[in-house]
Protein backbone atom coordinates (compact mmCIF):
# COMPACT_ATOMS: atom_id res chain seq x y z
CA UNK A 1 0.00 0.00 0.00
CA UNK A 2 1.44 3.33 -0.57
CA UNK A 3 1.39 6.17 1.95
CA UNK A 4 1.00 9.91 0.97
CA UNK A 5 4.86 10.60 0.77
CA UNK A 6 5.72 7.75 -1.56
CA UNK A 7 3.00 8.66 -4.21
CA UNK A 8 4.34 10.93 -6.97
CA UNK A 9 2.62 12.38 -9.87
CA UNK A 10 3.71 14.23 -13.36
CA UNK A 11 2.89 16.65 -15.86
CA UNK A 12 3.14 15.65 -19.38
CA UNK A 13 2.35 18.53 -22.34
CA UNK A 14 3.04 18.50 -26.30
CA UNK A 15 2.62 19.89 -29.02
CA UNK A 16 0.47 18.10 -32.03
CA UNK A 17 3.28 16.10 -33.74
CA UNK A 18 2.95 17.33 -37.41
CA UNK A 19 1.44 21.25 -37.62
CA UNK A 20 1.82 21.22 -41.05
CA UNK A 21 2.10 18.33 -43.25
CA UNK A 22 2.89 19.79 -46.82
CA UNK A 23 5.64 21.56 -45.03
CA UNK A 24 6.88 18.28 -44.17
CA UNK A 25 6.38 17.23 -47.55
CA UNK A 26 8.25 20.18 -48.80
CA UNK A 27 10.99 19.46 -46.75
CA UNK A 28 14.25 17.23 -47.48
CA UNK A 29 14.54 14.90 -43.42
CA UNK A 30 17.41 17.02 -42.62
CA UNK A 31 15.74 20.50 -42.91
CA UNK A 32 12.72 19.24 -41.20
CA UNK A 33 14.74 17.67 -38.10
CA UNK A 34 16.79 21.29 -38.27
CA UNK A 35 13.83 23.44 -38.33
CA UNK A 36 12.28 21.28 -35.22
CA UNK A 37 15.56 22.46 -33.44
CA UNK A 38 15.74 25.66 -34.13
CA UNK A 39 11.67 26.24 -32.73
CA UNK A 40 11.64 26.70 -29.27
CA UNK A 41 8.53 24.68 -28.80
CA UNK A 42 8.59 22.14 -31.24
CA UNK A 43 9.42 18.46 -29.34
CA UNK A 44 7.78 15.50 -30.63
CA UNK A 45 5.23 13.71 -28.01
CA UNK A 46 7.45 11.07 -27.17
CA UNK A 47 10.33 13.18 -26.43
CA UNK A 48 7.81 15.15 -23.60
CA UNK A 49 6.64 11.63 -22.55
CA UNK A 50 10.15 10.41 -21.96
CA UNK A 51 11.89 13.48 -21.54
CA UNK A 52 14.50 13.89 -23.74
CA UNK A 53 15.14 15.87 -26.29
CA UNK A 54 17.28 16.27 -30.06
CA UNK A 55 20.52 17.94 -29.69
CA UNK A 56 22.05 17.70 -33.25
CA UNK A 57 21.31 16.53 -36.59
CA UNK A 58 23.63 16.72 -39.53
CA UNK A 59 23.68 14.41 -42.77
CA UNK A 60 23.39 10.45 -41.80
CA UNK A 61 23.55 11.59 -37.90
CA UNK A 62 20.85 12.06 -35.20
CA UNK A 63 21.82 12.89 -31.56
CA UNK A 64 19.53 12.58 -29.12
CA UNK A 65 19.95 13.37 -24.61
CA UNK A 66 18.03 12.68 -21.81
CA UNK A 67 18.44 12.46 -17.69
CA UNK A 68 17.19 9.24 -16.64
CA UNK A 69 14.72 10.15 -14.09
CA UNK A 70 12.79 8.31 -10.80
CA UNK A 71 9.85 7.89 -13.25
CA UNK A 72 11.81 5.84 -15.68
CA UNK A 73 12.00 3.42 -13.27
CA UNK A 74 11.05 -0.36 -13.10
CA UNK A 75 9.61 -2.37 -10.38
CA UNK A 76 13.10 -4.15 -9.66
CA UNK A 77 15.40 -0.46 -9.18
CA UNK A 78 16.63 0.56 -12.57
CA UNK A 79 15.59 2.71 -15.27
CA UNK A 80 13.20 0.50 -17.81
CA UNK A 81 15.35 -0.92 -20.75
CA UNK A 82 12.25 0.84 -22.71
CA UNK A 83 14.06 4.36 -21.98
CA UNK A 84 17.35 3.11 -23.20
CA UNK A 85 15.32 1.43 -26.60
CA UNK A 86 13.15 4.49 -27.19
CA UNK A 87 16.35 7.04 -27.31
CA UNK A 88 18.10 4.51 -29.66
CA UNK A 89 14.62 4.01 -31.66
CA UNK A 90 14.88 8.06 -32.38
CA UNK A 91 18.48 8.36 -32.89
CA UNK A 92 18.34 5.34 -35.45
CA UNK A 93 15.64 6.49 -37.31
CA UNK A 94 16.57 10.39 -37.34
CA UNK A 95 19.67 9.29 -38.79
CA UNK A 96 18.10 7.91 -41.37
CA UNK A 97 15.54 10.60 -42.00
CA UNK A 98 17.96 12.84 -42.53
CA UNK A 99 19.16 11.30 -45.38
CA UNK A 100 15.52 11.89 -47.52
CA UNK A 101 14.90 14.16 -49.92
CA UNK A 102 11.84 15.84 -49.79
CA UNK A 103 8.72 13.94 -49.96
CA UNK A 104 9.88 11.04 -48.09
CA UNK A 105 9.51 9.36 -45.42
CA UNK A 106 10.69 6.08 -43.46
CA UNK A 107 9.02 3.81 -40.82
CA UNK A 108 10.99 1.18 -38.68
CA UNK A 109 10.74 -2.37 -39.70
CA UNK A 110 13.11 -3.91 -37.13
CA UNK A 111 14.75 -2.83 -33.95
CA UNK A 112 17.55 -4.78 -32.35
CA UNK A 113 18.85 -3.84 -28.82
CA UNK A 114 21.82 -4.79 -26.69
CA UNK A 115 22.02 -3.72 -23.40
CA UNK A 116 25.48 -3.67 -21.82
CA UNK A 117 24.59 -2.07 -17.89
CA UNK A 118 22.04 -0.81 -16.01
CA UNK A 119 21.20 2.71 -16.09
CA UNK A 120 20.26 4.54 -12.79
CA UNK A 121 19.50 7.70 -10.97
CA UNK A 122 23.59 8.02 -10.65
CA UNK A 123 24.25 7.26 -13.95
CA UNK A 124 23.26 10.71 -14.88
CA UNK A 125 22.85 12.35 -18.47
CA UNK A 126 22.97 10.10 -21.68
CA UNK A 127 23.60 10.52 -25.09
CA UNK A 128 22.36 8.23 -27.98
CA UNK A 129 24.03 9.11 -31.11
CA UNK A 130 22.68 7.38 -34.29
CA UNK A 131 24.50 6.67 -37.76
CA UNK A 132 23.57 5.78 -40.93
CA UNK A 133 25.01 2.73 -42.30
CA UNK A 134 23.26 2.46 -45.49
CA UNK A 135 20.64 4.06 -47.45
CA UNK A 136 19.26 2.41 -50.44
CA UNK A 137 16.02 3.34 -52.52
CA UNK A 138 13.76 1.04 -50.28
CA UNK A 139 15.56 0.33 -47.28
CA UNK A 140 18.13 1.68 -45.19
CA UNK A 141 20.33 0.97 -42.33
CA UNK A 142 21.62 2.42 -39.14
CA UNK A 143 23.20 2.10 -35.73
CA UNK A 144 23.21 3.76 -32.80
CA UNK A 145 25.41 4.15 -29.05
CA UNK A 146 23.88 5.29 -25.49
CA UNK A 147 26.91 6.80 -23.37
CA UNK A 148 27.26 8.74 -20.46
CA UNK A 149 29.65 12.07 -20.59
CA UNK A 150 32.36 10.07 -19.57
CA UNK A 151 31.96 7.54 -22.77
CA UNK A 152 30.74 4.31 -21.34
CA UNK A 153 28.69 2.63 -22.88
CA UNK A 154 25.30 1.45 -21.48
CA UNK A 155 23.40 0.09 -24.51
CA UNK A 156 23.64 -0.12 -28.94
CA UNK A 157 21.23 -0.90 -31.50
CA UNK A 158 20.87 -1.36 -35.30
CA UNK A 159 17.80 -0.78 -37.38
CA UNK A 160 16.29 -1.33 -40.51
CA UNK A 161 14.01 1.31 -41.95
CA UNK A 162 11.60 1.15 -44.85
CA UNK A 163 11.62 4.37 -47.08
CA UNK A 164 8.34 5.26 -48.81
CA UNK A 165 7.13 8.57 -50.72
CA UNK A 166 4.42 10.61 -48.46
CA UNK A 167 2.51 11.57 -51.63
CA UNK A 168 1.34 8.13 -53.96
CA UNK A 169 2.29 10.62 -56.59
CA UNK A 170 6.09 10.28 -56.14
CA UNK A 171 8.32 7.49 -57.61
CA UNK A 172 10.91 5.39 -55.33
CA UNK A 173 13.63 6.73 -58.17
CA UNK A 174 12.97 10.40 -57.25
CA UNK A 175 14.49 10.05 -53.71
Amino acid sequence: MSSPETVRSRTIRWELPVLDPAELAGLSGLEYLRRGLDTDTFRAPIGALMDFRPVRFDEGVAVFEALPAEFHYNPIGSVHGGFAATLLDSALGCSIHTTLKPGFGYTTVELKVNYVRPLKLSTGPVRAEGKVIHVGGRIATSEARLTDPDGRLYAHGTTTCLIFPLDDKRTEDKR
